[in-house]
C-alpha cells in the first residue's frame, strides 16, 4: 500500500465541479484583481471566522508582517513568538525591523503562557501565539498578560481554519489574525494566498492601503505600501472549498481518534487535547525517540511523512544570532516530532495500515 502524506487531487476530485465553476466564472469576468470574488470571499470568510473584517492578501507571511507594520511596530520594539513554530512567525517579526523575542512551548507544542510574563521588557509591543498543527493556543492567559501589559496580540492563525477555543473561532482571539491558504492547509488555493481577520476597523483600513501600494484611490499614495493582493481565481477557489471546510474539519477528527485509538499502546507521544478546544488536525503530530528510524521504516512500507520541523528558527542560519540561546524544547521537538498522513479522503483501511506498521516498529525495535 502506498499512502502519501498529503493528496489533494483525492481531496479536489469530491469538488471539481465547483472549482471548474469557479475557474470559469472568472475566465469570463476578466477581472483578475481585486474584484467580486474577492470582495464575496473576503465577506464570506470573515462572517465564518466570527470577525468584522477579512482582507485578503497574498500569503499568510505577508499577512502578519502587514499586521505588525499597521500597528506601528518596527525598529527598537520586541514581539514575543513561539520557540516551536515555523519560521514565517519569525520572520514577519523582522522584516518589519523589530526583534523575535522566542518562548518555549507548553505540552501541546504551542507557546507556554505561564512562561510569557518573564519574556517582557519595555520593548514588548505584541504577543504572536501560533495555533500550531491546527490546535488553538491556550488564548485566555495570553490576553490577560495583554491587557496588564498593554500588548497587542496578534494570533497565526495558519494552520487552524475553523478551530474553536472555548466556542470562539480562531482568528477572533486577538486583536488581530494572520492565516494562510497555501494549499496543503485546511482551507488551501490552488496558489498561494493569505488574509487578515479582526475586528478592529481601524486596522483593517490600514492593512487594505498597504496592501495595495498603500493606496486608497488610485494613483494616490499616501503611505509607502506593497503589493500584496489575493487574486481573483484564488479568491473563488476559496469560495468553492469554504462551503466544505467544516466537513473536512470534521473528517480530520474523525481520522484523528482513529489514530489515538489504534496508536494508544505504540509507545509514542501522541496528541493531548483539551477539553476546552476544538482543534482542526492540519496535521497529526507524533513524539517518538528514535524518529528518523520510525520514519525511514514507514516509507519502506510505502508511507510518507512529514517532519513539522527538522530546524527550529533558532537553529536557521538567518538566525544564527540566537544559536547560543537555551531553548531546549524547540530543539527536543525538533528531534523527535513526525506528523502522520492527514487529510480528507484517507480512509479508515489506509489509517489501520499506518497503525499496524508503526505498531510493527515498536516490535521490531524491541527484538
Amino acid at each position: 500500500m502506498k499512502i502519501p502524506f498529503l493528496d489533494l487531487a483525492r481531496m479536489h476530485q469530491s469538488i471539481r465541479p465547483a472549482l471548474d465553476a469557479a475557474y470559469s466564472s472568472v475566465v469570463e469576468s476578466s477581472w483578475y484583481i481585486t474584484g467580486s470574488e474577492l470582495s464575496a470571499f473576503e465577506a464570506e470568510f470573515a462572517s465564518y471566522s466570527q470577525v468584522e473584517h477579512c482582507i485578503g492578501v497574498g500569503n499568510g507571511l505577508d499577512a502578519l508582517e502587514l499586521i505588525l507594520r499597521a500597528y506601528g511596530i518596527g525598529v527598537g520594539d520586541e514581539v514575543i513568538v513561539p520557540s516551536n513554530t515555523f519560521i514565517a512567525t519569525w520572520l514577519a517579526v523582522s522584516h518589519c525591523g523589530a526583534t523575535p523575542v522566542a518562548v518555549e512551548p507548553d505540552m501541546n507544542h504551542n507557546i507556554d503562557p505561564t512562561k510569557i510574563k518573564a519574556a517582557i521588557t519595555s520593548r514588548t509591543k505584541a504577543i504572536m501565539p501560533v495555533h500550531l498543527y491546527g490546535q488553538p493556543a491556550d488564548m485566555d492567559p495570553i490576553n490577560a498578560l495583554a491587557v496588564e501589559h498593554g500588548l497587542v496580540v496578534v494570533e497565526d492563525a495558519a494552520q487552524a481554519q475553523g478551530a474553536r477555543y472555548k466556542g470562539r473561532r480562531v482568528g477572533s482571539l486577538g486583536h488581530a489574525a494572520g492565516t494562510s491558504f497555501y494549499p496543503g492547509k485546511n482551507l488551501g488555493a490552488l496558489g498561494d494566498g493569505g488574509a487578515v481577520l479582526t475586528n478592529d476597523d481601524v486596522l483593517a483600513s490600514k492593512v487594505r492601503e498597504l496592501r495595495n501600494y498603500g493606496s486608497t484611490l488610485k494613483y494616490k499614495h499616501d503611505i509607502v505600501g506593497y503589493n500584496s493582493r489575493l487574486d481573483e481565481m484564488q479568491a473563488a477557489f476559496l469560495r468553492a472549498k469554504l462551503k466544505m471546510l467544516d466537513t473536512w474539519n470534521e473528517e480530520r477528527r474523525q481520522i484523528a481518534a482513529l489514530y489515538s485509538g489504534l496508536l494508544s499502546d505504540s509507545g509514542l507521544t501522541l496528541p493531548n487535547v483539551p477539553d476546552d478546544m476544538e482543534p482542526v488536525w492540519h496535521l497529526y503530530v507524533v513524539g517518538c525517540d528514535r524518529r528518523d528510524a520510525l520514519q525511514d521504516y514507514l516509507a519502506k512500507s510505502g508511507i510518507s511523512t512529514v517532519i513539522h520541523y527538522p530546524i527550529p528558527p533558532h537553529r536557521q542560519h538567518c538566525y544564527a544570532e540566537y544559536a547560543t540561546q537555551p531553548l531546549p524544547l524547540a530543539d527536543q521537538l525538533s528531534a523527535q516530532v513526525l506528523s502522520l498522513p492527514m487529510y480528507p479522503g484517507l480512509n479508515p483501511s489506509e489509517i489501520e495500515y499506518v497503525a499496524e506498521t508503526v505498531l510493527n516498529f515498536r516490535s521490531a525495535s524491541a527484538t
